[in-house]
C-alpha cells in the first residue's frame, strides 16, 4: 500500500514512516519543503509539494489503494496556551482537515482509507474509572479541539472512504514528552505533578506506529480507537515508574499552584488532569501491545533516550 502522512516528519509520523517502509510498503510525506524529506528519513520515503491548505501537490498521489493518515495539527503541549497560541492549536489542525478532504476531491478515485488523528483529551477530565470509545467527550478545550479535528475529514465518509479516528494518549518514545520530563528525575528532583491522583494514560511509539499501521492495513475497522496501553496508573504512579527505570528518588510532586502560576490553562488540562483511556477495541480487534506495561514502555523508550549533557 502506499501510505500518505501528514505531520510525517513529526515524532509520530517519522516513526510511523520508518514501520511503514520496513514493511515493504510506499511512503510519501507532504511538506511545505519536499526535498527535506528523503534528507530526514531516508531515500525509499518521498517528499511531495504541500501549501499546508489544500490538496495541490499531492492529490496525484492519491489511488484507490491509498491509506492517507492525517498527524498534522500544532503541538498542544509547548507551553502556555496564549490566545494566540489556543488559535493556532486548533487552526492548524481544521487547515489539515480541510487540506484532506480537498486532496480526496481533487484525487481521480478516493483512497482506500484515512486515519484521522485525535487525542483522549476528548473525553475530558475524568475519574479513574476506565474510559472505552463508546464515552462522549468532554467539554473543555481540549475537548473541543479534539471534536474539530476529528469532524474536520468527517466528509470522507459520504465518499466511501473507510475512516478511523485515533485518540492518542502520551506517547513514550525517544523525544516527545518524555524528553521534557527526564532531567529533573535525573537529577533526583522528579515526582507527581500535583495530587499525583491523575490518571496517565500512555503508549510506547512502538505502539503508536504499531497500531496506526494495523488499523490501516486491516480491513472493516472504522471509528474512533483509543490509541493507549492496557496497564492504567496515575500520575504517582508513572514517577514512581519513571524514577525506578532511572535509578533515582521520584517522590518530590510539583505543586499545582506553582504548574498553573508558570503554564495557567495548559497545565489545568494536561498536567494536572487525566483520563482512564482502555483501548477497548483496539484489544477487540486482535492488535498485541509489543510493550502494554509502563515499566516495559519506559525500560524501551530509555534505550534510546539522549542522555544527560
Amino acid at each position: 500500500m502506499r501510505t500518505i502522512i501528514l505531520g510525517g516528519t513529526g515524532f509520530i509520523g517519522s516513526a510511523l514512516a520508518r514501520l511503514l517502509v520496513a514493511q515493504g510498503h510506499e511512503v510519501v510525506i507532504p511538506s511545505r519543503r519536499p526535498e527535506k524529506v528523503p534528507m530526514v528519513l531516508g531515500a525509499q520515503v518521498r517528499g511531495a509539494p504541500f501549501d499546508g491548505k489544500t490538496g495541490a501537490g499531492w492529490a496525484d498521489f492519491i489511488t484507490p489503494e491509498t491509506g492517507i493518515v492525517n498527524l498534522a495539527g500544532e503541538n498542544i503541549a509547548a507551553g502556555r496556551w496564549t490566545p494566540e497560541v489556543k488559535a493556532r492549536i486548533e487552526t492548524s489542525r481544521l487547515a489539515a482537515g480541510a487540506a484532506v478532504l480537498d486532496a480526496i476531491a481533487r484525487a481521480d478515485a478516493p483512497p482506500a482509507v484515512l486515519v484521522q488523528a485525535s487525542a483522549v483529551g476528548y473525553y475530558g477530565a475524568r475519574g479513574p474509572e476506565p474510559v472505552d470509545e463508546s464515552a462522549g467527550p468532554g467539554d473543555n478545550f481540549l475537548s473541543r479541539v479534539a471534536i474539530g479535528w476529528e469532524a474536520s475529514t468527517q466528509g470522507a465518509e459520504a465518499l466511501g472512504v473507510r475512516r478511523v479516528v485515533i485518540r492518542t494518549s502520551m506517547v513514550l518514545g525517544p523525544g516527545g514528552a518524555l524528553e521534557k520530563m527526564l532531567p529533573p528525575f535525573r537529577l533526583g528532583l522528579g515526582g507527581p505533578l500535583g495530587a499525583g491522583t491523575q490518571m496517565v494514560p500512555f503508549i510506547h511509539l512502538d505502539d503508536e506506529a504499531g497500531a496506526i499501521a494495523f488499523l490501516l492495513h486491516t480491513p472493516g475497522l472504522s471509528g474512533p480507537f483509543n490509541l493507549a496501553a492496557p496497564q492504567a496508573v496515575d500520575s504517582r504512579g508513572f514517577a514512581r515508574a519513571l524514577g525506578r527505570a532511572l535509578g533515582r528518588p521520584a517522590f518530590l510532586p510539583a505543586p499545582a499552584f506553582a504548574l498553573k502560576l508558570l503554564l495557567g490553562q495548559m497545565a489545568e488540562e494536561v498536567l494536572l488532569s487525566g483520563v482512564n483511556a482502555v483501548p477497548a477495541r483496539l484489544l477487540a480487534a486482535g492488535y498485541r501491545f509489543r510493550h502494554p506495561t509502563l515499566a516495559g514502555a519506559l525500560a524501551q523508550a530509555l534505550v534510546a533516550a539522549p542522555g544527560p549533557g
